[in-house]
């Protein structure tokens, strides 16, 4: 193996049209390589992912440190290995679900049910009855529907209603499958009124690899009207939760935590003491603390394409990349950069990572392939699909 490998995915700059001073300049940190190659010499047997559970600390403490008024509670489904979840717990990171297998994994842990918030806005009954035996007490919603199906399980539930917020400039918008608009939350407000239900809070989500700092003032400033139409209706508002999105370094420019922090921390002034302020970050906690290592097992021409097959794929944790989620993937090749199509191991046609993407040409099989700073949303979208195995997880 080279003594480096090489890089094919240059930072952009910031499109004239985006303000280039929220972006930050200075470098994300990154799991060092030499901790990838000392892996390797323990053998390969499938893909992995590699994750220091340092960095995971550095960067809880750094999110602490940017917004003292704001308590983070790691959004489980973004890395759910337990070592990751017991370095969190370590560093005084609290925790979101969106099920309840989440739920007793942090359970297992020791985690108190009553600290974690159940923040999926739409929850099977089943799952709600569990997760209230359990202890859960805090369960968001974003329909009247929700509501009484929540509040006839469990009529004492500590209640907070996701609205929408802008997600403009997201990589990932994620408006419209939840949040509510200004009618329907006076009608959620009206609701719990008449149930005599403890709705507290309010949540909103700005969107994935959101580099745009001024969603959140908008979010939060959405939330601030909300709680006026709770208190004049006699409600007792003491929860916001500011959500997730905060970004990470791929091959974007991103603003850092601390710009972000400037807006958040602004916004905040005048929310009460007696609101708890918290937010679900979950990629901005572990994607830089990993590398996730996978290998060519064959490549092809067709149609005057080139395709290389990575025996990890679609299925196999590369899921984002059709998302348009553009990862710093290095090699070990050094020839001439062509356009290569690269698809997972599986037979469903559906398996395509990327197109006309730059490789070397001489990628070949058995060559490895080190994609950075993905310790976020690879082994945990990770199937046994086609009956290939789920990658491993390592950490150091």
């Amino acid at each position: 193996m080279a003594v480096r490998p090489v890089a094919f995915r240059k930072p952009q700059n910031p499109p004239e049209t985006e303000p280039s001073h929220l972006f930050d300049t200075h470098p994300e940190v990154r799991l060092d390589f030499s901790h990838v190659k000392d892996a390797l010499k323990q053998g390969y047997s499938k893909p992995f992912l590699l994750v220091d559970t340092s960095i995971i600390r550095a960067k809880a403490r750094r999110f602490k440190a940017a917004m003292p008024r704001v308590h983070p509670h790691y959004a489980v489904k973004a890395n759910p290995d337990p070592r990751v979840l017991k370095t969190m717990i370590e560093e005084g990171v609290g925790f979101e679900i969106a099920s309840i297998a989440e739920l007793d994994v942090l359970l297992g842990l020791g985690v108190l049910a009553a600290e974690v918030y159940y923040s999926n806005p739409m929850k099977s009954r089943a799952y709600v009855e569990y997760a209230a035996a359990k202890g859960v007490e805090w369960f968001v919603l974003d329909s009247v529907e929700e509501l009484r199906k929540i509040h006839s399980i469990k009529p004492d539930a500590k209640l907070y209603v996701r609205i929408e917020a802008p997600n403009v400039g997201s990589d990932w918008p994620l408006a419209g499958k939840f949040g509510m608009k200004g009618p329907e939350v006076d009608a959620i407000v009206a609701e719990a009124v008449a149930l005599k239900a403890d709705l507290a809070g309010v949540t909103f989500h700005v969107g994935s690899q959101c580099r745009n700092p001024e969603n959140w003032r908008a979010g939060i400033l959405g939330a601030k009207r909300v709680f006026k139409k709770m208190r004049l209706a006699g409600l007792k508002p003491r929860l916001l939760n500011i959500g997730g999105g905060y970004p990470v370094r791929h091959v974007k420019p991103i603003p850092s935590v601390e710009k972000i922090a400037e807006v958040v921390n602004h916004a905040l002034r005048d929310v009460p003491q007696s609101v708890r302020v918290m937010a679900e970050p979950g990629r901005y906690l572990v994607s830089d603390s990993g590398y996730f290592v996978c290998r060519v097992v064959g490549t092809a021409t067709r149609a005057g394409k080139r395709w290389m097959y990575w025996d990890a794929g679609v299925f196999g944790g590369v899921l984002e990349t059709t998302e348009g989620l553009r990862y710093d993937v290095l090699t070990d090749r050094k020839g001439k950069l062509i356009p290569w199509n690269v698809a997972g191991p599986t037979c469903d046609s559906v398996d395509v990572c990327m197109r006309d993407e730059l490789y070397p040409e001489d990628m070949r099989e058995g060559d490895f392939i080190y994609i950075a700073n993905a310790g976020a949303y690879t082994t945990a979208y990770a199937s046994n699909f086609n009956g290939f195995p789920l990658p491993d997880v390592r950490v150091i």
